[in-house]
Parts: C-alpha cells; structure tokens; sequence
C-alpha cells in the first residue's frame, strides 16, 4: 500500500514516539509481530498514529519481558479486534511466577558465593596447592 507522505511518519519518527528502536521495529516486522507497515511514494516504511499506538503496546510488553511468541498473540488478538485480556492475564501470571522462580534461584546463589567468599576470604594463592581454584574446583559428583 503506497500512503502519502502527509499522512505518515516515517521509522525514526515512529521509534521516537514509541519508545522503540528503529531496528527493533523492523524485527518484530520481519517476525511477524507487527504488520508489514504502508510505504510512501518514495518506498519509506509509513506510520499513521494508531502503528504508533501499536508500538507502544509491544514496547510495553517487551519492557516486561512478555516472551516474543506471547507478544505476536496478543497483539494478533488486538489487530484482529478480538480482547487480548485473557492472554494478557495469562502471560503476566506465568512470567511472575518465572520471576519468583529465578529470584530463588539467585537468592540460593547468593548463600553459595557468600559461603566461597568466607571459605577463600584468608586463603593463600599458593598456586596450584592452596589457592581459590581448588575452592571453586568442581566436585566428582558436580561432573556426573
């Protein structure tokens, strides 16, 4: 579809309005997550303020790191005028029980480096008999 220029923003211009960069704009086009934008006279991608909009949406959702395949549903369900409430409330469930999930994770990290870092804090660098890498050495069951 060939948009008049009046009419449209071009990439930059819509990537500053949104929030999202030009390059990121053209991925989620190729990816299918955005549709395929107008194009000017002159072959320009072309913007109308509802892509925009658009934009903002996916940017938002990919600021709370909505995984890209949740992303191209949600905003299909939108395009296609249908409520992406469901899916939505679906996706934020999951992904802030993954976060709970890795912040467990991290916290069980923590303990483990905080435990190494007492073990080492006085430990000579006598290498290779008595040093941190002997610490830091992976046990025989760690290798099985």
């Amino acid at each position: 579809m060939v948009l008049g220029m009046e009419q449209t923003l071009r990439i930059g211009e819509a990537a500053e309005r949104s929030g999202l960069a030009s390059s990121a704009i053209r991925y989620y086009e190729s990816m299918g997550i955005l549709p395929e934008p107008g194009r000017t006279d002159s072959g320009y991608r072309g913007y109308a303020d509802d892509d925009v909009d658009l934009l903002r949406f996916v940017a938002r959702l990919r600021r709370l790191e909505f995984p890209l395949s949740d992303v191209r549903e949600i905003v299909a369900l939108r395009r296609d005028g249908k409520p992406p409430c469901v899916a939505v409330r679906a996706t934020i469930s999951r992904e802030a029980a993954a976060v709970e999930s890795r912040i467990e994770d991290l916290k069980r990290l923590q303990r483990e480096l905080r435990n190494l870092e007492a073990q080492v804090k006085d430990l000579p660098d006598d290498w290779p008999t008595t040093c941190v890498c002997n610490v830091v050495a992976p046990t025989a069951t760690e290798n099985e």
